[in-house]
């Protein structure tokens, strides 16, 4: 199994393991609280336009919280949520349903591509891997996303600015500046860097 193979591997039994523990629900996508997984939502949406009609790829969707939080919008997007656990995928077809405009699968180029794609929160967890083999798999993803976004994609990650005896070493914390650069120099001239939310992460927005 490649490198890859071998985190996608372990990152789907982590978070299955945490569906399990703790159902479709926050922590069950191992966020702290209901209000900051929607704090997350509302920086990454910023690369949508306020209203639809677009379609947007949810990727690392989980039980489809992130349906949830569009509300009313949700009747304008052609939303499409992807998962690498099989069990989450379950979960949120259970929850939601499917429709023409909400759609649920493990594989997301089944979808073809969105207008949008946002990932949320599948950058932290590091399992013990190393900081190059990580970065390799976050570069390996942002690239994923390009191809399978026509508009724009968006994604947040722990940053490297944390309070150090707050840091974890089973996470993963990367530096804001690395990561613009890349998506500078690698995917759009056109990228944002928001990094003034009470959180300890930073989200990037790149418009193609």
């Amino acid at each position: 199994m490649t490198g890859s193979g071998r985190i996608i591997s372990s990152v789907e039994q982590y978070y299955t393991g945490k569906l399990r523990e703790h159902g479709p629900s926050p922590k069950g996508v191992d966020w702290n609280s209901e209000e900051s997984q929607n704090l997350r939502f509302e920086q990454l949406l910023r690369v949508c336009p306020p209203a639809g009609p677009f379609s947007l790829l949810d990727y690392g969707c989980g039980y489809g919280a992130l349906l949830d939080h569009l509300g009313p919008r949700a009747a304008d997007v052609d939303y499409r949520g992807f998962d690498i656990s099989e069990e989450m995928v379950f979960a949120a077809r259970c929850i939601h349903g499917e429709a023409p405009g909400r759609r649920f699968s493990a594989g997301p180029a089944t979808f073809g591509p969105s207008d949008y794609a946002v990932a949320s929160g599948i950058f932290n967890v590091a399992l013990g891997f190393s900081a190059d083999e990580w970065t390799r798999y976050v570069t390996d993803t942002l690239a994923t996303l390009s191809r399978l976004s026509t508009r724009g994609f968006a994604f947040n990650m722990l940053t490297s600015y944390s309070d150090a005896d707050r840091m974890r070493d089973d996470l993963h914390y990367g530096d804001p500046s690395f990561y613009f650069d890349l998506c500078k120099r690698t995917f759009s001239r056109n990228v944002a860097l928001l990094h003034d939310y009470d959180l300890y992460e930073f989200t990037l927005l790149v418009r193609l």
